[in-house]
């Protein structure tokens, strides 16, 4: 008996252990890895920019603060580490109402893994200008037009390596498509997540678009890596109301570091209100969002949420998504 104590107190002072030596990692990795990527204001040095449009309207209405608090389908695009946190399976859809008449779409689906353990996703992303018109360099017009679009494909997997520490990667297809022309490539993302344990605190990191240069026509451009750092906490939770707190730090290959945080208040696990604001961006402002939750089926529920993004002098962009657990 008391052997069998002792084994049982040994195991859950290894795993202690091994789950602080998870979070030191990840604050050492958080301080170093910024400082070997020395981003700087080179706006333009990049491609494939629509990898860095937000897809989610919940993570929009919270400013993008959204690195640690990622729970849905929409993980497979903030941080595949969140996708342990689905309740079961999930799709979800997202339009995205941009300046001058260019649409952003996202559509997602991740499926527990109940046989090997973990949570598979898989998400696509669109992007399209619609028809323009072809001018030369004097600004005539020959009277052909021409559209710019752009896809992703990505399949991500999460999975625990401890009752609080999870692990996520995503990899992606990318094309670029401009008149007669096209470029495609490849990256991956990968993240973290670790909860504490108390009011739901969690913090968690991404590497996001990490992989090889691409080439347009014969130029070659390289892609915009991300790196984020985060936390969430449930600064009132009890029955009827929880409101979450959510801030984080991007250090982006092609500008300087940028902030987020937002807010997130639902009443009786139905109704939701967001609210945040972007630190460091060269047209951005607060954000504002809202979002309710109604069962479907016996098993089934829907949420359908919308975010509205201040843009400067480019007015305003509009996200809705709707979201099927299933």
């Amino acid at each position: 008996m008391l052997l069998a104590g002792n084994s049982k107190k040994n195991r859950f002072s290894l795993r202690k252990i091994f789950e602080s030596g998870l979070v030191v990692c990840l604050l050492l990795a958080a301080i170093s890895i910024p400082a070997k990527v020395q981003a700087q204001a080179k706006v333009g040095t990049t491609g494939a920019q629509f990898l860095e449009l937000g897809v989610s309207s919940r993570a929009m209405g919270m400013a993008e603060a959204f690195t640690a608090v990622a729970d849905d389908v929409s993980a497979v695009y903030y941080n595949p580490a969140g996708l342990v946190l689905l309740n079961g399976k999930e799709a979800g859809f997202t339009k995205v109402q941009m300046p001058a008449d260019v649409n952003y779409y996202f559509a997602g689906l991740g499926l527990p893994l109940e046989s090997v353990g973990g949570v598979v996703g898989v998400g696509f992303y669109g992007l399209f200008s619609g028809e323009m018109p072809e001018r030369t360099y004097e600004r005539l017009e020959t009277g052909r037009t021409f559209d710019y679009r752009a896809y992703a494909l990505s399949v991500s997997y999460g999975r625990y390596l401890t009752d609080r520490f999870s692990v996520g990667v995503s990899v992606k297809y990318i094309g670029e498509y401009a008149h007669d022309y096209r470029s495609s490539g490849w990256s991956a993302d990968v993240g973290t997540n670790y909860d504490t344990g108390f009011r739901g605190f969690r913090i968690a990191m991404s590497i996001s678009n990490f992989g090889p240069d691409m080439t347009f026509i014969q130029n070659s451009y390289p892609l915009p890596i991300n790196f984020k750092f985060g936390g969430s906490i449930n600064v009132i939770q009890n029955e009827d109301h929880i409101v979450v707190f959510a801030a984080e730090g991007s250090h982006p290959s092609d500008n300087l570091e940028k902030y987020n945080a937002g807010l997130e208040y639902t009443f009786i696990e139905k109704f939701t209100l967001r609210g945040g604001s972007r630190f460091n961006y060269d047209e951005d402002g607060f954000t504002a969002g809202a979002g309710m939750k109604f069962p479907f089926g016996e098993e089934s529920e829907i949420r359908l949420d919308y975010a509205f993004q201040d843009y400067g002098i480019l007015t305003e962009v509009h996200r809705f998504t709707m979201t099927i657990g299933f």
